[in-house]
């Protein structure tokens, strides 16, 4: 972790308000309450603006595979030393149908033997996107080869979100979840 303490805490279930109870009860009550969810909390009208974008990227309105999706995710949070990010996605990307070995193999990059030119253009476009703000002529065309142009608005609105919630988890100090490993 980049910070070993919360430089803010999630907000604990003492401190909701109203409108946060009838919101984050039901969640909290279904699935695990995560530590982002608690921190972002903190910042009410940003946070329930931003969770509409993140369930785009992560729910079924996303045009991409799961797969795809968890392949981008990682490698981002991987670019940013985002550990809580990786932990996370790590076992979503394991939900995905991503091996243990594919989950290594992203931390090396598109250059790894064994990825698919596919699979690559996706690593590649992740660390295009994160070293220059522009997916490159040649990854575009490999990922136009599978993708339509939803598809392909898609890899850059996930790897766009997730290298803000990277930002924000480092930045913030989120702390890994029980049960979550890190790096």
């Amino acid at each position: 972790m980049k910070l070993s303490q919360p430089r803010i805490l999630p907000l604990a279930e003492s401190e909701w308000t109203e409108e946060q109870r009838k919101v984050l009860g039901p969640i909290k009550a279904s699935q695990p309450f995560y530590n982002v969810l608690g921190t972002l909390a903190r910042h009410w009208d940003a946070a329930q603006k931003f969770t509409v974008w993140a369930y785009h990227v992560m729910g079924e309105s996303s045009r991409l595979p799961a797969r795809d999706r968890e392949i981008l995710i990682l490698r981002v949070g991987w670019l940013c030393q985002a550990e809580y990010e990786w932990g996370q996605h790590v076992i979503f990307g394991r939900e995905a149908g991503l091996t243990d070995p594919e989950i290594a193999r992203i931390k090396k990059g598109p250059e790894a033997e064994g990825w698919t030119a596919f699979e690559a253009a996706l690593l590649r476009a992740a660390d295009e996107l994160y070293h220059d703000a522009c997916v490159g002529d040649a990854t575009w065309g490999v990922l136009a080869e599978h993708y339509d142009t939803l598809q392909l608005m898609d890899v850059v609105f996930t790897v766009g979100q997730y290298h803000l919630v990277s930002m924000a988890l480092n930045s913030f100090g989120v702390q890994l979840d029980p049960g979550v490993e890190g790096f």
